[in-house]
């Protein structure tokens, strides 16, 4: 890890001129890392008000490596919590360095902001009644639902046609994935489209989880990494430096191992690590 970061180091000393992320850091002694309050496993709030979950925990070894990397010893480290409504904004604003949350990268998504390399491989799921068909085609006349600004929205009509299960399926767009929970408990809706990931939270923890089922079946593949201002080469460079050595000491699969336990890789998440920048 030393040696890739003094790479990285050297890297930006070289270029005469350090990037506006950095110099904006340097400047106020402060690294603001944002992190999404409602997606758990991944990123969530806690009850007492901390950060946690996989992006959140993987994020504390960030910025530990960003820290050294900028002989900043004494840099305070803030976590800001943040909505899938604004999180882009404010890490294009600035308000934020670094997004550590569920972010799946997409084109659009870039002309707003850049991206790291990826550290999670997920896709779209469905939760389910314990009793319902798990044949996609036996929503047909039925009403789902799906958390609204997300890429599975965005994405679910698409899905329901691949599956030849889209003629008169009406769909509820939910603000979070609590309320969404709930309906589909009381059986307002007949199936909730999310993240993988995010449906296993949720299942296992909702107190009717006996009365539902998660698909196992993912329906698309959505790498997600660390957001970060749109342009800023040198910045992106050391975060990706930083997590390359993740990758290759195995705190990243370490970490995720312990903030997802019980999950079960598949062949996207497999395959991350096996195509993981190699350090030399």
């Amino acid at each position: 890890m030393r040696f890739i970061i003094l790479a990285v180091a050297t890297c930006l000393a070289s270029t005469g001129v350090q990037a506006q992320t950095i110099d904006r850091i340097l400047e106020r002694n402060e690294l603001r890392l944002g992190y999404r309050v409602d997606a758990p496993p991944v990123s969530y709030q806690t009850t007492e008000g901390n950060p946690d979950g996989y992006a959140p925990q993987l994020c504390v070894h960030v910025a530990q490596g960003l820290v050294n990397s900028l002989k900043a010893d004494n840099m305070d480290v803030q976590f800001v919590p943040v909505d899938a409504s604004n999180r882009f904004e404010k890490v294009a604003n600035g308000e934020i360095d670094l997004l550590c949350g569920a972010v799946t990268i997409t084109l659009p998504r870039r002309a707003i902001v850049d991206f790291s390399i990826p550290i999670y491989i997920d896709g779209t799921s469905v939760l389910l009644p314990a009793n319902a068909e798990q044949d996609l085609r036996a929503l047909a006349n039925k009403t789902v639902g799906v958390r609204r600004d997300t890429t599975t929205e965005t994405t679910l009509s698409t899905t329901l046609e691949n599956v030849e299960a889209n003629d008169d399926v009406q769909i509820e767009r939910f603000a979070d994935h609590e309320s969404a929970l709930i309906a589909l408990e009381n059986g307002d809706i007949a199936a909730y489209f999310a993240d993988q990931s995010i449906l296993t939270g949720l299942w296992m923890s909702s107190p009717k989880r006996n009365d539902l089922k998660l698909a196992r079946e993912i329906f698309t593949i959505e790498k997600q990494g660390l957001a970060l201002a749109r342009g800023d080469s040198d910045f992106r460079l050391l975060v990706d430096g930083v997590l390359s050595s993740l990758y290759a000491n195995g705190k990243l699969r370490e970490t995720l191992e312990s903030t997802i336990p019980g999950l079960e890789a598949g062949q996207g998440l497999n395959a991350m690590f096996i195509i993981a920048p190699v350090i030399r």
